[in-house]
């Protein structure tokens, strides 16, 4: 059992979807419902860029700056700093927002939903190209939340939430295809995740205050402790790229951890890879 170690106050309300890009200068991470871009600075104070009513996620663009999830779509920003430009609305519905994504090796990025009520059936996962042609690959999730690619761009392991397991899809002429389970346990709640150098999967188990990372083949190789229930999401960086870092939340806790909202890091032994940038 590893154990991470905070790295911020407890900045955030939800914290989300940790990204390492050298294109910002390292960790960028959300406070989802504050709307707000955080940046870890080299003095590890943390900067906030607010990008509208929400945040879900944040991505670097391979062409320069960044694409960020918004309530109901993406915006994409030219520079590091800049302000997004709203793209158009994916949807019309009031009650559902964005969430997590995650890009493909080439470029395309993949966006889920989720109904604020979280009730079953009201999400989707998005497929949006460099181009920005969307369609619709999962149109009956819950909570569309962590996803990543195999090292080789054969693999795809994604988290709906509500289902208790992580699935892993085969991609085929670059297509999500054959979605199977992955790895599951009794009565747990899989977040966001990252996939390692080795293919490894990183998931952050919201709820039990600790990260698993499981091998391609299923073996359970480490898990790393974190005093903060609602653990959200990981990523690989650093120089290196063996800084596994965390994001936790508070949101809805009568009874929040002090350290809840906070940033965690933990060093392993492999690392991980450079971010997929969105091609648009």
């Amino acid at each position: 059992m590893l154990r991470a170690e905070q790295v911020t106050d407890a900045v955030a309300y939800h914290g989300e979807g940790p990204c390492w890009s050298p294109t910002w200068g390292g960790l960028r991470w959300v406070d989802m419902l504050a709307g707000d871009l955080l940046t870890l600075d080299e003095d590890g104070s943390v900067s906030r860029l607010h990008v509208g009513d929400l945040a879900a996620f944040v991505r670097p663009r391979s062409r320069g700056g960044y694409v960020v999830g918004l309530e109901r779509g993406i915006g994409l920003a030219e520079s590091p700093d800049g302000l997004p430009t709203p793209q158009p609305e994916l949807w019309s519905d009031p009650g559902v927002r964005m969430n997590e994504a995650g890009c493909d090796p080439w470029g395309v990025l993949y966006a889920g939903s989720m109904a604020y009520d979280a009730r079953p059936g009201g999400a989707r996962l998005y497929r949006i190209t460099p181009a920005g042609d969307v369609t619709v690959v999962i149109d009956d999730a819950t909570i569309s939340n962590g996803l990543d690619f195999s090292p080789d761009g054969t693999l795809a392991y994604y988290d709906d939430t509500a289902t208790g397991r992580t699935d892993v899809f085969d991609v085929v002429d670059r297509r999500l295809t054959n979605r199977r389970p992955f790895f599951a346990r009794e009565d747990e709640s899989p977040d966001g995740l990252t996939v390692d150098s080795a293919g490894n999967v990183w998931v952050a188990l919201n709820g039990a205050g600790r990260v698993r990372c499981v091998s391609p083949s299923g073996e359970v190789l480490a898990e790393v402790e974190v005093p903060v229930r609602l653990t959200t999401a990981c990523t690989l960086g650093g120089p290196d790229l063996r800084d596994l870092y965390i994001s936790t939340s508070r949101e809805h806790l009568e009874d929040p951890e002090p350290e809840a909202g906070a940033l965690f890091r933990v060093r392993v032994e492999v690392p991980g890879r450079p971010v997929l940038p969105f091609g648009g």
